[in-house]
């Protein structure tokens, strides 16, 4: 099947690979073939170019002879004297968190963004995939492909597809290499413990079983469900991308102006999500982080780099104060003393320049300093320091301390890359850290006043909630990109064997919340729907001052409401900024060379593709007899913020390519997380505009034949388990205990 596909791909060429006429080919493509250049570029990244055509452009073209073509003659000039000194081989593991290599990925983003027209980026791209470290090719060509105009519709690959090491277990890309080593041979009784199956296209599919604990370290795996989840850690690695911390202001667009207001609202509300999962499993309170006490929370991720590289494990109790890094952790609480004094006092001075921390607005600046750079000059090192990238500073301390001058070939934790930092619970306890800081902040604010949460004239009368019920399916990932190819295969442009990983992932039945609202007049409003817990791990009610930063936000948008009573239905799929399952690389080759107008997939199956949070993950874990959850749902008039053509954003059908809006609410003035966001005063709170309602999540109890079969050959000589054997066609069924229904897999490996 894949080597099907990828021979298609080889024969998808999209200009001719000769120098002398690529340019004609470039200046009239279009989004199209823009589209399949860029999938040949981030396909097999970690070989050498198997395309004749990316091969020749990047092999003709010499950025330093063409300084002309760029915008920015400084930015060539200081590319090229970075190759002058060195730069990360191919090879090597890039991460953002060593000091240098981010300098040397910025500068290769620099170069990318600064191109004049198409074709010279195109050139610029194929020169650095032939010779730059995949890793910042990657990365940089990402962040180029989402800021520059010409490139508005052009959809990246998965990163779970582009680079599977950092999503799928080592032990499992060990059987796809033995396989492919093997040319194909299995051991039927190994290939029934490990439930490798091969399909009638030469695709062999190997289970990620997560029943085996040998890696299990404390209770926290209990949840390594949702942490590990691919589509969660795409979601924030997506995040990053279209909002990178070392980004300048001027390069953003007038839609982000609030970035750093959203990248601290992101955090909050992953946290959020991570604690109701936690409460869904009993786990309860999320740990406070001391960097004086044992880190009792190890995490083992049991993943391998390309290159041969462990992401290593953290053991529990491990102690971060150590003799080497005393000096940096001090560094970290310098930082955070100045940010709370700032807020302490409203105001910090920077050079002679000050900085108000007063107003609500002022979270911008409290968030430059948290997450990113405030730019000055003329200061002490040490000052300098205290205003860039505090959460980089503290994963460092913890782990790789890679602010020392002489760092740079790591071997990195799975905190210091985007694609793997929420699997481990020590990032949430520096997250729960810096929410703190920002809820000071909040703090020293007021109250919202009984006329901010009022909407005259408007009443919820009524939320109707269908039953939630959550379950466990199967997911099945494309590793091929994990296998080296052999010299033929490179030649022939396309892989002999594809390989698929099959996952075990949370999802929900489809729900729809009904909403009756009563208005006196025809007016423009925001919906705001939140979920929370009802009751911490012990059963007992929490309090919603204590409570109010464990909601989590499932849908906001804008609505016009009419005269009367107002039914408002949305339906689970259609919540604001949900992404279903990603479209397969290879399914979306092909759908892109057979379609005629590529704005017809954005309508639907590119819907939300980057920004989107998964649509599964939309619900905690419910339990079979019920989690009590409590939704919350305000209507609130529209203040909407200068400069904004709401029209084509509002319009579900639209194919606008630019259509790409993370949250509806920042169309609103009000603050991301109203009206929870700030400390509550009860006795003026609670408005007709709003409704609290009590909801259970229940839990669908399963069986699957993965932890059968681990059941079966592991605990057999020590456990009761169940020894009827294993049959060949339970292989992609999960039986409802419950009931006589199945559900069956979301995906169907035969139509692949």
């Amino acid at each position: 099947m894949r080597a099907a596909v990828l021979l298609v791909l080889g024969l998808a060429a999209i200009a001719s690979a000769r120098p002398d006429n690529d340019d004609v080919n470039f200046v009239s493509m279009d989004i199209k073939q823009k589209q399949l250049f860029i999938l040949k570029l981030l396909n097999h990244v970690t070989e050498p170019v198997m395309y004749k055509d990316v091969s020749e452009i990047g092999m003709n073209f010499k950025i330093e002879d063409n300084m002309e073509l760029y915008t920015k003659t400084e930015v060539v000039k200081s590319f090229v004297n970075m190759l002058k000194v060195g730069v990360l081989p191919r090879g090597e593991v890039f991460t953002l968190n060593v000091d240098r290599q981010m300098k040397e990925v910025v500068n290769m983003f620099h170069i990318l963004y600064y191109a004049k027209d198409f074709s010279t980026f195109i050139k610029t791209a194929c020169w650095m995939r032939l010779y730059l470290n995949e890793g910042m090719f990657v990365y940089s060509l990402s962040v180029a492909v989402r800021y520059r105009e010409d490139c508005k519709g052009v959809v990246l690959p998965p990163p779970y597809e582009i680079y599977p090491y950092y999503f799928v277990r080592a032990d499992v890309i060990q059987k796809a290499y033995l396989i492919k080593m093997r040319k194909g041979l299995l051991d039927l009784k190994l290939s029934e413990f490990y439930g490798i199956k091969k399909t009638e296209k030469d695709v062999y599919i190997i289970d990620e079983n997560v029943y085996d604990r040998r890696v299990a370290l404390n209770e926290d795996d209990k949840i390594k469900y949702f942490t590990e989840d691919i589509d969660l850690n795409t979601y924030y690695y997506y995040f990053h991308v279209d909002y990178p911390f070392w980004m300048k202001d001027q390069i953003f667009d007038k839609l982000k102006t609030r970035r750093f207001e959203l990248t601290l609202y992101i955090y909050q509300q992953i946290l959020a999500r991570y604690y109701l999962e936690r409460l869904s499993n009993g786990l309860g309170e999320i740990p406070e982080f001391s960097f004086y006490k044992p880190i009792q929370q190890g995490y083992w991720p049991w993943l391998k780099l390309h290159n041969g590289i462990e992401l290593p494990a953290r053991f529990n109790n491990y102690v971060s104060y150590k003799y080497d890094n005393t000096e940096l952790i001090s560094l970290v609480e310098e930082y955070e003393t100045l940010i709370k004094e700032a807020i302490m006092k409203g105001y910090i001075d920077m050079n002679g320049i000050r900085l108000e921390l007063t107003k609500p607005e002022d979270i911008e600046t409290l968030g430059k300093m948290i997450y990113g750079k405030v730019a000055a000059k003329e200061q002490d090192s040490k000052c300098v320091e205290a205003y860039r990238y505090l959460l980089i500073v503290m994963k460092s301390a913890i782990g790789l301390n890679t602010l020392e001058s002489d760092k740079y070939f790591v071997a990195p934790t799975v905190l210091d890359s985007y694609q793997t930092a929420l699997r481990d619970p020590v990032f949430y306890q520096l997250q729960k850290r810096l929410v703190n800081i920002v809820q000071l902040f909040k703090k020293r604010l007021p109250c919202y006043t009984k006329e901010e949460l009022y909407f005259p004239g408007v009443k919820i009368e009524n939320v109707v909630v269908d039953k939630l019920l959550t379950y466990f399916d199967d997911y099945f990932m494309d590793m091929t990109n994990a296998v080296t190819l052999s010299e033929e295969e490179i030649k022939k442009a396309s892989a002999s064997m594809g390989f698929l990983v099959r996952k075990r992932r949370l999802n929900h039945e489809p729900f729809k919340v009904s909403l009756e609202i009563l208005s006196d007049k025809a007016v423009d409003c925001v919906v705001r729907i939140f979920m929370g817990p009802k009751e911490d791990q012990l059963g007992r009610l929490i309090d919603i001052n204590k409570n109010r930063l464990n909601f989590v936000e499932m849908d906001s948008f804008v609505y016009k409401l009419t005269t009367g009573k107002n039914t408002i239905v949305r339906k689970s799929s259609d919540m604001h900024n949900l992404v279903p399952d990603r479209m397969m690389t290879s399914d979306l080759w092909k759908k892109v060379e057979s379609i005629t107008d590529m704005r017809d997939l954005f309508v639907k199956d590119l819907k939300n593709y980057f920004t989107g949070f998964p649509t599964r993950l939309l619900l905690p874990k419910g339990s079979v007899s019920g989690l009590p959850m409590v939704m919350y749902v305000m209507v609130s008039p529209l203040k909407l913020v200068d400069n904004v053509d709401m029209s084509a954003m509002l319009d579900p059908t639209s194919k606008a390519l630019s259509f790409d809006f993370r949250s509806t609410v920042l169309m609103d003035k009000m603050p991301l997380g109203f009206p929870l966001d700030r400390y509550i005063d009860v006795t003026n709170f609670y408005t007709s505009n709003m409704k609290f309602v009590d909801v259970t999540i229940f839990h669908k109890n399963q069986s699957c034949d993965m932890k059968m079969r681990w059941d079966k050959w592991v605990l057999k000589s020590y456990n009761l388990a169940s020894k009827t054997p294993i049959e060949s066609n339970t292989y992609f069924v999960d039986t409802d205990l419950n009931s006589s229904s199945k559900v069956e897999s979301s995906a169907n490996v035969y139509d692949m």
